[in-house]
């Protein structure tokens, strides 16, 4: 059967993606075989205490800056050998608090100093930058605020500096508040995917693999070869270890050494610490890859897992895309099963090449522990599936060459699960991101009904979970926000702003959760009248095409003509200059005769006379046969009308009205939020409030 022109751009849309989808889930699954079957020892030597100076780069970290510096100044190592920058470019307490921290160390003899610099140029590889001026030893490690290196820790990773082409020893990030929430647990899943799969598969082997920006020590030498720390993109780490590794140094990552790290607890600061991956690695493969290219001694191999590294970013779009697509190409009736039409087979595939492959993978990751672990695995769907909104605009941002400010993500100190963050400063608002995920959210819902009024609801779970996954994060994304001014105060008493933002926003939520909830059953009616009484009628004339009989054919055709009433009822009116009525037509912008409702109502009376003439007919006469072979062909091609007016019904002038006011109130709340977090940021830039 023939496909309408928009159907089959659609169509070409999702198989792409669909395509594109597999190829890098196909590419961590070759990483998983690499990471298994590769297990090759990593050489150590004893290096004695060589000189190390420890970089420790922060910014308004005031609730995990002490436990870090405590941390660092615990390692079991000569105070002689270790020198300690703690690089702060904070604006906050967090100055007055490392000041002392730093003072009280000095005074028991370690080579540490308060480094400020007096600006937050280049941000965090700014500061690196600057620290390089003033490190003269044959070893740079690096920390970030939330992380609580082990006090062996300079100990057992400076022996596999043995071989002199290593220049980055990368260690295994642990993750302290691993069980504080679903989100925690979701994250936890997903880097040690990153770090016991495709890191310990690149290590092995000659691939590249990337400096994950803590909880690694370099070699001086090799950071001054590769060109030093770069500020043009949001991910300085894996930009300078592909320089590095494009010089032929070596890096190398250590799954035995366990680097304990806090987890993003608030689900704005999970977004952000995603949006700054996904931007920043699209930033690093426009900036690197037609080096990576060119340059010869790179084995093919390693370039291509290198563009794969730095590109895969590019499957949230994707997955954007094939979401959309769906509900379109299920409400055209095409055909979208694996093997003609067994929906078992369908859905055994998409379980397979997703939650199977993924649960043989836990398996060998954890071993004993893999059950607890894989209990996890939904968490992380919905986690990843609701994330693709916000890594989507990661990835258009870092194509169009927006420029954005590195944002860190805030930490808490949160370890335990009764720790709690809500009342301390740094607390993030949600985004206008926030707004594309309910978009989804509630496209999605409105994909469900189609696959399940379509006759297709094995596609119903798949576009479910994408469902779910993006209402969980706008619901986190929502519910996470406090509006508190980040100044400090004596103790954590709301402000009359304060409290009068946290007034508006409760009433804005309220307002919120309304318009949604009214929104989606606008659109289940609107679905129920204009769209689902199409469907009926395409399956009134697939009985039409599969039947003999006058009578069955006669009720089917009344049955598409009482639907086709309700369909037109209320439908606009195509008139000529002299006011005759010509048409109701689906299709407002260059509307075709194909789709010319009251001429398929003609047609349809018109078969019922015809079907009504030839049941007076005898069955074994040429008259009947030709009849019924007339009405068959009709129907076929009345169908095919139906089909191709069905996508426009969803762009109705009504649809589209009513669609905008909808969209334009959440924007006005949206603004309304905003205009109160501006307020607040104006009164703590006056000075003396």
């Amino acid at each position: 059967m023939a496909i309408n022109p928009f159907t089959q751009f659609v169509f070409d849309l999702f198989i792409i993606s669909a395509v594109l989808i597999t190829a890098y889930t196909l590419n961590f699954y070759y990483l998983t075989l690499l990471s298994v079957r590769r297990k090759d020892v990593l050489a150590q030597a004893d290096m004695g205490t060589p000189s190390v100076t420890i970089q420790l780069p922060i910014y308004n970290e005031k609730y995990v800056a002490k436990r870090l510096v405590d941390s660092v100044c615990n390692l079991d190592y000569p105070q002689d050998k270790m020198k300690i920058l703690v690089l702060d470019d904070s604006d906050d307490d967090t100055v007055d608090l490392l000041a002392e921290v730093v003072k009280d160390y000095k005074k028991q003899g370690f080579q540490i100093e308060h480094v400020r610099r007096g600006t937050r140029k280049g941000y965090k590889a700014g500061a690196l930058k600057y620290a390089m001026e003033i490190t003269d030893t044959e070893y740079v490690a690096i920390f970030d605020a939330d992380f609580i290196p082990p006090n062996w820790f300079l100990k057992r990773a400076i022996p596999y500096f043995a071989k002199s082409n290593i220049g980055l020893v990368q260690c295994r990030w642990g993750h302290v508040n691993e069980n504080y929430s679903s989100i925690t647990r979701a994250q936890a899943l997903s880097l040690d995917f990153h770090f016991l799969i495709e890191q310990k598969a690149k290590s092995n082997s000659h691939l590249f693999m990337n400096f994950n920006g803590t909880a690694g020590i370099w070699k001086r030498d090799c950071i001054d070869d590769a060109g030093g720390w770069h500020t043009a993109t949001l991910v300085e780490d894996l930009d300078l270890s592909y320089r590095a590794q494009m010089k032929g140094w070596k890096c190398v990552f250590l799954p035995d050494i366990v680097v304990d790290a806090e987890l993003p607890v608030q689900m704005n600061a999970a977004k952000r610490q995603q949006f700054r991956w996904a931007k920043g690695s699209i930033q690093c493969a426009i900036k690197l890859l037609a080096g990576i290219a060119i340059k010869r001694k790179i084995a093919v191999e390693a370039k291509v897992q290198a563009f794969v590294q730095l590109t895969r970013h590019i499957v949230y779009p994707l997955m954007l895309i094939q979401f959309l697509c769906l509900p379109i190409l299920l409400a055209g009736n095409v055909n979208l099963y694996v093997v003609s039409f067994i929906p078992a087979i369908t859905i055994a595939a998409y379980l397979a090449m997703g939650p199977g492959a993924y649960l043989m993978i836990i398996q060998k990751m954890y071993h004993k522990s893999w059950k607890s672990k894989a209990k996890i695995l939904p968490s992380l769907l919905v986690y990843n599936a609701g994330m693709s909104v916000n890594n989507s605009v990661a990835v258009f941002d870092a194509v169009l060459g927006k420029k954005n400010e590195f944002l860190r993500t805030p930490k808490y100190g949160i370890i335990n699960k009764q720790d709690d963050w809500r009342d301390k400063a740094y607390n993030l608002p949600f985004t206008k991101t926030t707004l594309l995920e309910i978009f989804f959210g509630v496209y999605g819902i409105m994909g469900i009904l189609i696959s399940i009024f379509s006759n297709n609801p094995i596609f119903a779970p798949i576009i479910g979970l994408q469902t779910i996954g993006f209402f969980f994060i706008a619901y986190l994304s929502l519910s996470h926000t406090r509006f508190k001014r980040n100044k400090s105060t004596p103790a954590p008493v709301l402000t009359k702003e304060e409290k009068m933002a946290n007034r508006i926003y409760k009433i804005s939520m309220v307002g919120m959760v309304a318009i949604i909830v009214f929104g989606a059953f606008m659109a289940i009616y609107g679905y129920n009248e204009d769209i689902y009484p199409l469907d009926r009628m395409r399956g009134h004339f697939d009985g039409i095409v599969g039947s003999s009989d006058p009578e069955l054919i006669h009720s089917h055709l009344l049955a598409i003509k009482t639907d086709l009433a309700l369909v037109m009822d209320g439908m606009e009116e195509t008139k000529t200059i002299d006011g005759e009525i010509i048409g109701k037509n689906p299709v407002w912008i260059f509307p075709t005769e194909s789709t010319n409702f009251l001429r398929i109502e003609s047609d349809v009376n018109s078969m019922i006379a015809s079907i009504e003439k030839i049941s007076t007919v005898p069955k074994d006469s040429s008259a009947y046969h030709t009849g019924m072979l007339d009405i068959n062909s009709r129907a076929t091609l009345l169908k095919e009308n139906i089909m191709d007016a069905t996508p426009y019904m969803y762009v109705s002038v009504s649809n589209i009205v009513f669609s905008t006011l909808w969209i334009a109130v959440i924007i006005g709340i949206f603004a309304a939020l905003k205009r109160k977090k501006d307020q607040l940021t104006t009164l703590d830039e006056t000075p003396g409030v």
